[in-house]
């Protein structure tokens, strides 16, 4: 066991015992503890309720995660590679990524209703905007001098992007994703509160207006393990596809 690993397995335990110390003396009505909120999960598993509810939550970030990555990837390379296209683009983006998105919620609804796409519709926006930046700014990263030596040996624009443009830009791209995964999980809690009687946002809602707040800490807790979970996986998809970038962070 590594020495990261048994620091991270201790912070994690100190945490729990004081949150079960603490948790215990407090109204059960205001807060809970560890081990309540592990008898409301079994419950909740036994009955089929969480999984039912997680389901529609996590096909919600699935659709809208794959529309990001292909929109903020494609859109972030041409804005990168060709000045007209940054400069006729660049204001709506920044003006798009600056804006609260809770306040496009209501809009959102009035066009698509109470349905999947504007739930999908939601989290897209919530998502995009991370990686398309990043991989606009990985694009202009690109060291110049090697796009010169590429041109001298008569390359196209196509070989351009498919041998280094974006290999360059993937440590770009990977990080917009890991910061739009912790957007989307906010954008899909949000369009559940506003959008649905489904799915982990709306279990949150109804057991906080029932007082039931161990139950209420299940889906809470579901979500933040899903984070680390899905950034972790990002994480290791770019040790897979940019593996130059785990020998950086060894030296």
């Amino acid at each position: 066991m590594s020495q990261r690993l048994k620091v991270r397995l201790l912070s994690l335990l100190v945490l729990l015992v004081v949150w079960e110390f603490y948790g215990r003396r407090v109204n059960p009505i205001l807060f809970t503890y560890p081990t309540a909120i592990l008898r409301a999960f079994i419950g909740l598993v036994t009955s089929g309720e969480l999984q039912s509810y997680m389901k529609e939550s996590l096909l919600v970030l699935f659709y809208a995660s794959i529309l990001s990555v292909i929109v903020g990837v494609l859109l972030g390379v041409v804005m990168g590679r060709f000045s007209l296209v940054e400069w006729a683009t660049d204001i709506y983006v920044s003006a798009l990524y600056s804006m609260p998105m809770v306040a496009m919620v209501p809009l959102i609804v009035l066009w698509f209703g109470f349905r999947v796409p504007a739930k999908v519709t939601i989290v897209f926006l919530f998502m995009v905007f991370p990686i398309l930046l990043n991989t606009y700014q990985g694009v202009k990263d690109v060291d110049r001098n090697l796009q010169e030596v590429a041109c001298s040996f008569c390359s196209s624009e196509g070989q351009l992007w498919r041998h280094l443009i974006i290999p360059s830009a993937i440590p770009f791209i990977v990080v917009g994703v890991r910061l739009a995964i912790g957007r989307g999980l906010v954008g899909m809690i949000v369009a559940e509160f506003y959008t649905s009687v489904t799915g982990l946002g709306y279990m949150i809602v109804r057991y906080a207006n029932a007082f039931e707040t161990d139950k209420l800490f299940v889906p809470i807790v579901v979500v933040m393990i899903l984070g680390v979970g899905l950034m972790s996986l990002a994480k290791w998809i770019e040790g897979r596809i940019a593996p130059w970038r785990n020998f950086d962070e060894r030296e």
